[in-house]
């Protein structure tokens, strides 16, 4: 029985990513892939002042080794990945027009290249597959006006161009159903990180937990709430520590691994309360971050509109942690099971957040440790190999 030939991939991001670069690596040692990434930026690959962050940084994995992948040339005249006229590669038309057919996977719209590229893939034959975020529940904060503005641009114009929509959850895919994307289009593609990877640190951490608490100097009997993720108002991380103030706790710590434009708000809020065991650890590269993983019993996830999935909820869910997630957290109708592996509150209810960990952390050890390995199993199919899977399975003849 012939072989099918190998399919010819290109993937189109802003940028070198931290989540992305080992997918790209995993994918492209399968003999079935030719895969090529087209960035439209080098932002990452030195270090530079994050926005969100607000310090200067460089991830300390390899973002390019590993696979095939060009740096095209920006012509914007105001360089950015941060507003959509702030990439305009116009190199991405050359590229298209030379490639042999491929799958052509466009990481969402919210750049000009983007838009070059679905149009110009569509022109030149290729597949057009597009992996956006956005879950429709952030749909509903936006006003009508808007609302319909978007309905008419992407029902109309944008989305017809597409073969297939790789969604990342169940949310990702009612949004894309909200604007006329027919079932047959519709591709589940989870969102995940390297869980090999995670899972393997997990292993070498946990018999060090005392350990490395000590050298944080955290308590060894407490309990520790883990939030992973910048300091910015759509994390909300205030209303973690406000939550925490509310149950007076006793033996337990909370950490804040990340960094952020509220770390003053954060530190004038513990300093008038006098609250004690409070860590703000700066920020972690992604060398560093199993340590926090491994020490804590808690994650938390309290981010309001924006937070488009949360891709520190699969992290945390590795290194067997029961969850706590708001409702606005794109992934929590995919990666929480209420009461077996975490629990659920409404966005800004600090109150009902105080009331969900004293809940949680009332519960002895053994029980804790159940609702973790029920996250590790639960996250276990959001992997790369399920990608990998879902790519050759779609589109190998």
């Amino acid at each position: 029985m012939k072989e099918p030939a190998p399919i010819n991939v290109i993937i189109i991001n802003s940028h070198p990513i931290q989540y992305f670069a080992p997918l790209y690596q995993y994918i492209a040692k399968d003999s079935f892939i030719k895969l090529n990434v087209y960035y439209c930026s080098n932002y990452g690959l030195n270090a530079e002042l994050d926005k969100l962050f607000g310090v200067n940084v460089k991830w300390d994995l390899s973002l390019l080794d590993g696979y095939s992948y060009k740096i095209l040339k920006n012509n914007s005249t105001n360089p950015s990945i941060y507003s959509f006229w702030g990439l305009l590669n116009l190199e991405i038309i050359y590229q298209l027009w030379k490639a042999p057919k491929s799958v052509i996977w466009i990481h969402g719209w919210a750049h000009a290249t983007n838009w070059l590229a679905i149009f110009f893939s569509k022109v030149f034959g290729h597949t057009v597959c597009l992996r956006g975020e956005s879950p429709l529940c952030h749909e509903w904060s936006k006003s009508k006006l808007s609302r319909l503005r978007r309905k008419l641009i992407f029902k109309s114009v944008l989305f017809p161009l597409v073969d297939r929509f790789f969604y990342i959850g169940k949310q990702n895919k009612a949004f894309y159903e909200y604007f006329g994307v027919k079932d047959q289009k519709l591709i589940w593609m989870p969102y995940a990180v390297n869980n090999d990877f995670f899972r393997e640190q997990y292993l070498i951490n946990y018999p060090k937990r005392d350990e490395i608490r000590r050298r944080l100097g955290i308590n060894l009997n407490d309990r520790v709430i883990l939030y992973s993720g910048k300091y910015t108002n759509k994390k909300r991380p205030i209303d973690l520590l406000k939550a925490y103030h509310l149950i007076k706790p006793s033996n337990v710590s909370l950490i804040f691994m990340g960094e952020g434009d509220m770390r003053k708000e954060l530190e004038s809020y513990i300093k008038e309360n006098q609250l004690q065991n409070v860590y703000l650890t700066g920020f972690i590269n992604q060398s560093e971050i199993a340590n926090f993983y491994s020490i804590a019993n808690v994650y938390v996830m309290c981010s309001g509109v924006g937070e488009t999935w949360g891709l520190s909820t699969n992290e945390a869910m590795n290194f067997k942690l029961p969850i706590v997630l708001s409702d606005q957290v794109g992934c929590a109708e995919d990666l929480l099971e209420e009461g077996h592996n975490g629990f659920l509150y409404q966005a800004g209810d600090v109150v009902q957040l105080s009331l969900i960990l004293e809940k949680l952390l009332s519960k002895n050890t053994e029980e804790i440790s159940e609702m973790g390995d029920k996250s590790s199993k639960k996250v276990g199919i959001y992997s790369y190999g399920t990608i990998l899977s879902v790519i050759k399975d779609t589109f190998l003849k």
